[in-house]
């Protein structure tokens, strides 16, 4: 598959949402149904990703949280955010290599973020607007509740039509050589035992 426009993206996202969601368990093995280190088997991982990070963080506000299990949660949520990068990293790699033999045109501009990072926002946006979906649908809720949460839900709509339609004009932009493709690495500094003085300075 060539990934021109979001059309591909938003049911891989989906899937990937209501297959975790068939469990809603977030020790539950992520069970890729795409071919590995396909640009679908990435976007189907980056999604579970941020589904199971979804819910990890749901679980730590819990006020009464065991502190120790709260901690082993931190660490987790941790170690999502640095896959979550990596992935999406990766992603960009694959938007590199399709875009790598277009011509930037003389005037060709920069962009603030990369297609794969305005693909993590889209990611997170789907799982908005099935959680506040569900709370539409909520049973027991009062209708004031219901209400209220349409209204976010038709926003969270709107943007993510308006966020399907910016991401689509960017990769169109670096087809036609009017932005010109580049990958910046996040370089974080905490998750290494070199650069982060806390860690270093245990040694």
């Amino acid at each position: 598959m060539i990934i021109l426009s979001t059309d591909p993206i938003l049911p891989i996202f989906k899937q990937a949402i209501e297959d975790y969601h068939k469990f809603d368990d977030v020790d539950y093995p992520c069970k890729n149904p795409y071919e590995e280190k396909t640009i679908e088997w990435y976007l189907y991982n980056k999604v579970w990703i941020d589904t199971v990070q979804w819910h990890l963080e749901d679980l730590i506000r819990d006020p009464n949280i065991d502190p120790v299990e709260a901690l082993a949660l931190k660490r987790r949520i941790d170690k999502s955010n640095q896959d979550r990068t990596d992935i999406v990293e990766m992603i960009d790699g694959y938007f590199y290599l399709l875009f790598q033999y277009a011509t930037p045109k003389a005037d060709a501009t920069l962009n603030t973020e990369s297609p794969a990072w305005a693909i993590d926002r889209l990611s997170i946006l789907q799982l908005k607007i099935y959680h506040m979906n569900a709370e539409v649908n909520r049973a027991a809720v009062s209708e004031d509740h219901k209400a209220k949460c349409q209204a976010k839900l038709e926003v969270l709509k709107e943007q993510n039509g308006d966020l399907c339609t910016a991401i689509d004009q960017l990769l169109e932009s670096y087809k036609n050589g009017d932005k010109v493709m580049k990958v910046y690495k996040q370089m974080k500094m905490y998750n290494d035992p070199t650069l982060n003085p806390v860690l270093y300075g245990q040694k």
